[in-house]
């Protein structure tokens, strides 16, 4: 929607950044107050709380988990356990691992005999996977990877969304600052924190109206893939109607897991990336 100026009629002038994978994710650029604001993966949020960084969660970016699980019907991987003796590339994180060791234990199998394949960052693509790179892939989204033109017949893929086979329910992505801003600066953090909500919400029933400013964004990439994206996308911004929610028991129930998994060690950290939010009322007056 880029006839929308949202933040600037909140007296804001925005600038996007792309973190700097050679200096580090986007919570490193936070820290280093590089940003005032930055959108992160849950977990990673909670690890860096854990070890003393002042960084909190403002909002929810996405209400359910993004991740896949893909193969090719040819590799005859039916279900989770079907991994055992298979090659699985992925980004071995420990918080990765931790993923697919619980959805092949759940489903039966014994992770230790899941062979790992060490693809780093890099998606593979079906291609690849028929090329015999892998028998299987963790890690790509069902909004992004999974829509993007391939050789590969359709019908000739699976796609597992990790949310159907036993994934703990979690916030893909939040929306983050330093504990600093929020309470030296809470109008500030309020405005941005409005205009920003209007944006998702105005998106959330419009999809295709952000296509053009997408475009903008990204003109490298083909605009049919950025609309499916948008369509698909869109419904895991809202909660009852609502941007923005951060769920208490979405929050917990991944805490623990993340616990279970030897990731965490405090249970109770979550509330840490909390507490300082929902206890500036400037803050949700605004919101």
């Amino acid at each position: 929607m880029p006839d929308h100026r949202w933040y600037e009629e909140m007296g804001l002038d925005l600038h996007i950044e792309l973190p700097d994978p050679w200096h580090g994710d986007s919570l490193e650029h936070l820290i280093r107050s590089r940003v005032d604001f930055a959108v992160a993966p849950t977990n990673r949020l909670l690890v860096r709380r854990e070890r003393g960084e002042r960084l909190v969660a403002l909002a929810a970016i996405n209400q359910l988990e993004l991740e896949t699980i893909q193969t090719l019907r040819e590799k005859n991987i039916l279900r989770p356990r079907d991994l055992v003796g298979r090659r699985l590339a992925m980004n071995p994180t420990p918080r990765g691992l931790a993923m697919i060791r619980h959805l092949v234990t759940l489903d039966g199998g014994n992770f230790d005999d899941v062979r790992i394949v060490d693809a780093g960052t890099r998606e593979l693509r079906p291609e690849d996977l028929r090329a015999g790179l892998a028998d299987a892939s963790f890690g790509g989204y069902w909004a992004w990877e999974t829509l993007m033109d391939s050789d590969v017949p359709e019908e000739e893929r699976i796609v597992w969304p990790v949310r159907d086979i036993g994934a703990p329910a979690y916030h893909s992505y939040v929306l983050c600052a330093r504990e600093e801003t929020v309470e030296k600066s809470p109008v500030v953090t309020g405005a941005f924190l409005q205009a920003t909500q209007k944006g998702f919400t105005a998106v959330a029933s419009e999809p295709l109206a952000a296509l053009p400013a997408y475009e903008q964004a990204t003109p490298y990439l083909p605009s049919d893939l950025l609309a499916r994206s948008l369509e698909a996308i869109a419904p895991s911004w809202l909660h009852e109607g609502t941007w923005g929610t951060i769920r208490e028991p979405l929050m917990q129930e991944y805490t623990d897991w993340l616990v279970a998994h030897g990731i965490l060690s405090d249970r109770q950290i979550w509330r840490d990336v909390l507490t300082p939010v929902l206890h500036s009322g400037s803050i949700q007056e605004l919101v």
